[in-house]
């Protein structure tokens, strides 16, 4: 794939839309994106048409990676070319297993992502590569993350907590569970998948926490979690009592951290105890 946008011209700074439902395929895209020395642009097809298209609009993103499933779904103008992955087979098996040059340096961007717009219009924050590997070469030392951490996608890729997902996992050769989309709106089934898949990072806003945390609790023993890491909101603190009640309160650690999309996910870091 990222063959294939190098053809299309992508290269340094250059925008690429993904608009794919949480999967395998996404993940791929977004590396093939950043492969190709461009940068890449989510655009969480659940979202609403009219910030759709205005995202599209005025990020002035000119080629989009998507699903020819969810084309009905997208509120595409003229001059953006689509790429279906589902209809790549044929130049996928054409690709070279040639590695391509990389184009890059660390000032380079790596995405786009748009902030909520509660203060007005939704913003594009444009972040570079440099400041992705200092989120996590600067938190390394509270974390020590390795390869036997599996990390869950629980967020939109849409909203930067999930830059932290995913690159927390990869960067580190751990493992990433993409959670579903309906499975993360089920805390129990969300319990579940923790459990099944032992693991042990586990990211989530404090509103989403306080509707996992019973069942969370009552599956304490099934639960291989090292980190939970808050972020997003304000955290009532108050609210954690059921949980230190049910788990030790070092394993796992909570750890409340807190930023803007602007700032590259995180700049606060605050452990908790009982």
């Amino acid at each position: 794939i990222a063959q294939r946008l190098r053809e299309r011209g992508v290269g340094p700074d250059v925008l690429v839309g993904i608009a794919l439902e949480r999967s395998l395929e996404m993940i791929v895209s977004v590396l093939a994106i950043l492969k190709a020395g461009g940068a890449y642009v989510p655009l969480d097809p659940e979202y609403p048409q009219d910030r759709l298209a205005y995202m599209l609009a005025d990020s002035g993103t000119r080629l989009l990676l998507t699903d020819s499933a969810l084309l009905p779904r997208l509120p595409l103008s003229e001059g953006i070319e689509v790429i279906c992955l589902d209809h790549a087979s044929d130049w996928l098996n054409e690709a070279s297993v040639e590695n391509l040059p990389n184009l890059t340096c660390p000032e380079n961007l790596a995405y786009v992502i748009y902030t909520s717009g509660s203060t007005g219009k939704p913003k594009g924050t444009l972040l570079p590569h440099s400041n992705l590997t200092r989120l996590f070469s600067a938190t390394e030392h509270w974390f020590g993350f390795n390869a036997n951490d599996v990390w869950s996608l629980f967020h939109s890729y849409a909203f930067d907590f999930s830059v932290w997902e995913i690159f927390g996992a990869l960067f580190y050769g751990g493992k990433l569970v993409v959670v579903p989309h309906a499975i993360s709106r089920s805390p129990e089934e969300f319990t579940r998948l923790l459990c099944d898949e032992q693991v042990t990072v586990l990211n989530q806003t404090p509103s989403a926490f306080r509707q996992l945390m019973p069942f969370a609790c009552a599956n304490a023993q099934g639960m291989a979690l090292r980190y939970v890491v808050f972020g997003g909101e304000a955290l009532d603190v108050a609210s954690l009592r059921p949980w230190y009640d049910a788990f030790d309160d070092q394993q796992p650690l909570l750890i409340n951290m807190y930023g803007i999309t602007e700032t590259t996910v995180h700049v606060t870091y605050r452990p908790l105890s009982r």
